[in-house]
């Protein structure tokens, strides 16, 4: 792990453990990764948000390329966490400097074993920021584990479909791909899908699913940075053409290239 540039000690991981911060992951290979300007732009709305402040991005991409090469890899996971070592959570409105911790993982991807996901009544606080409050997301795969599923779906107060635990949903209705309609986190893999599905002429179309209207489609995929996979079911309904939506989305997803970093 490195913060600012630098090797990160226990000061700086201390600093780090205050539940006040914004992220982004992405899988790197070969020394590239796809859609890095939608994790600069996930970046620097969390750090306006959260710090009323700008990253410099030249500096930032300086130091995520200087983490790769003093660890030696062109293949990892990557963390980009900013924070702030001066904050205090007494005095939140005096402005901070900000610091960027880097992580340097295995590179990783998903299964694609489809999956059993559990329909849970739930909504992330502030959902569109991809903030390090993550504790009820976990804990919420963590129940839906022990009630027999793979993970957890989230049903907003209105019925709606919303959000996987970490990852967006779509779904396949005769040949349109569908995204629900609702507050959630807009991931970058998502973004990276609807944009191919455009290139290939096959626009995505955003509504409101409901959990009583699931059975109205007949394929439903999940993906995240790591990757794509299908559903088998979504608690009781299941779906028969999953993998007909994973070969569509995996086509547009190499829409977009790697580029190097």
């Amino acid at each position: 792990m490195f913060c600012n540039g630098a090797p990160a000690d226990a000061a700086v991981l201390g600093a780090a453990l205050v539940n006040y911060g914004h992220f982004t992951s992405l899988q790197v290979r070969g020394g590239c990764a796809q859609g890095w300007a939608l994790h600069l732009e996930r970046l620097q709305q969390g750090t306006r948000a959260l710090f009323d402040a700008v990253l410099d991005e030249a500096q930032l991409l300086g130091w995520l390329r200087q983490a790769l090469e003093c660890c030696g890899v062109q293949d990892a996971s990557v963390r980009i966490t900013v924070f702030s070592r001066a904050f205090d959570f007494r005095q939140p409105l005096r402005p901070v400097p900000v610091d960027v911790l880097v992580g340097i993982g295995a590179p990783a991807g998903v299964s694609a074993e489809a999956r059993a996901v559990l329909p849970v009544d739930y909504q992330r606080a502030q959902p569109e920021l991809k903030h390090v409050g993550t504790f009820p997301l976990f804990q919420q795969r963590r129940l839906a584990m022990r009630a027999g599923f793979d993970d957890v779906l989230f049903i907003d107060a209105g019925g709606r479909v919303s959000e996987g635990s970490t990852w967006n949903v779509a779904f396949l209705d005769g040949d349109t791909v569908v995204w629900p309609q609702a507050s959630a986190l807009r991931g970058t893999a998502q973004q990276l899908l609807v944009a191919g599905l455009e290139r290939l002429g096959r626009a995505p179309s955003w509504r409101e699913v409901r959990l009583a209207a699931l059975a109205d489609f007949s394929g439903a995929v999940a993906c995240n940075a790591t990757g794509l996979w299908p559903l088998a079911r979504i608690g009781d309904q299941g779906f028969t053409r999953s993998e007909a939506l994973l070969e569509c989305l995996r086509q547009a997803l190499a829409q977009t290239p790697w580029q190097p970093l």
